[in-house]
């Protein structure tokens, strides 16, 4: 009998009779993953990476994004999944803990012109966020819990020689964990069609760091506009947390697609004040461009590459082909926001692929007028 006794075995940590080396769950969708952006405050350049766990699957991938002057270029690097948790990294990737959910360090050594070495502060307490669930039929494609947080960053990023120093009065970005089921790796075999068939979904992120406080907002609707994730909370600085209710939400669309230039999400304090948030896209950038996310016809996490895998991609965002995309995947925006004369940043994060009833688009293919 194999021995997949870790040293992660030695701590009481475990939340099923097994190895921790083995996922609770048979679903080769089984993933753990960290996600991380960074931006300053010019809407200039934005950095998107994070690193994943694919125990069902046997590997580990990473990427780190840099998208500014009008391009995206990204690294990806994959490997077989070891037992070393402790040490998560993936080629010249790597993620350190130094402070648990206060500080993180994240690293990637010089990669085909691209190398990093950044360290996060957060600037609030995580935010626990709602379990994510989805079906289709009687099929679970979706079962995932997530933390958030905001903060600030200091350290570098380097392309082609150049370093660009990230200063942590200007950077800031958020972050999530993440770990359950979701679609990854190479695609299944289909069986029978989805009854009812999939229609589309729509989805808004949005954490927002202020000076006393953050928000962060969650929200999930299907075609018709039934709601199916609503969590809106601020976290202050000193502890306090507040549900914010049931945001009302209009996203400003682009005319002649999908891509949001801004939107008003109006909520409502638990004394009932009502609390306006005011949100503009500084730069916008497709996580389905080389970022790995669902729609990425170039590479999706999860998905075995070999051993020792790593490459650079670089998309021209004004490419024709590439500008199509944009519509069918999930795009991250730096974002500026306003509560009241109050300016916060962080991540605008927003899709509607397909029928939206609430937004007036019909089909996959109906663009804002």
């Amino acid at each position: 009998m194999p021995n997949d006794i870790t040293p992660l075995d030695e701590f009481p940590l475990h939340q099923a009779p097994l190895p921790l080396a083995y996922a609770n769950s048979s679903d080769r969708n089984f993933y753990d993953r960290w996600y991380f952006n960074a931006h300053d405050r010019s809407g200039e350049i934005f950095a998107i990476f994070g690193m994943g766990y694919y125990p069902n699957l046997g590997t580990k991938d990473a990427f780190f994004l840099v998208a500014r002057d009008g391009k995206q270029t990204a690294v990806h690097l994959s490997d077989l999944m070891d037992q070393d948790r402790m040490n998560p990294h993936v080629g010249s990737f790597r993620v350190e803990v130094p402070d648990p959910l206060k500080r993180v360090r994240v690293v990637l050594e010089e990669t085909d012109g691209i190398a990093a070495d950044l360290t996060w502060d957060g600037t609030c307490d995580v935010v626990q966020e709602m379990p994510h669930v989805l079906r289709s039929g009687s099929r679970v494609t979706l079962d995932a819990q997530r933390f958030a947080q905001l903060g600030a960053w200091r350290g570098t990023i380097v392309v082609d020689g150049e370093e660009i120093a990230v200063d942590p009065s200007l950077w800031l970005g958020s972050r999530d964990r993440s770990w359950g089921i979701r679609p990854v790796g190479e695609a299944e075999p289909p069986g029978a069609p989805a009854n009812p068939p999939f229609e589309g979904m729509w989805w808004l992120y949005v954490p927002m760091q202020f000076e006393e406080y953050a928000v962060v907002l969650i929200i999930q609707e299907s075609p018709d506009g039934h709601r199916t994730l609503n969590d809106c909370t601020r976290v202050w600085k000193d502890g306090r947390v507040e549900q914010l209710g049931w945001p009302l939400v209009t996203i400003h669309y682009a005319p002649g697609g999908r891509t949001p230039t801004g939107a008003t999400i109006r909520c409502t304090t638990p004394d009932g004040t009502p609390l306006v948030l005011e949100v503009e896209s500084r730069l916008a950038v497709p996580l389905h461009v080389g970022g790995g996310y669902g729609g990425d016809p170039d590479w999706i996490h999860g998905t075995w590459k070999g051993e020792k895998f790593a490459e650079r991609v670089t998309y021209d965002m004004a490419d024709a082909a590439v500008q199509g995309r944009f519509m069918f995947g999930c795009v991250d925006h730096v974002g500026r926001a306003t509560i009241d004369s109050e300016e916060g940043w962080g991540l605008f994060e927003h899709f509607c692929i397909g029928r939206h009833d609430p937004s007036g688009f019909t089909d996959f293919f109906s663009v804002a007028p």
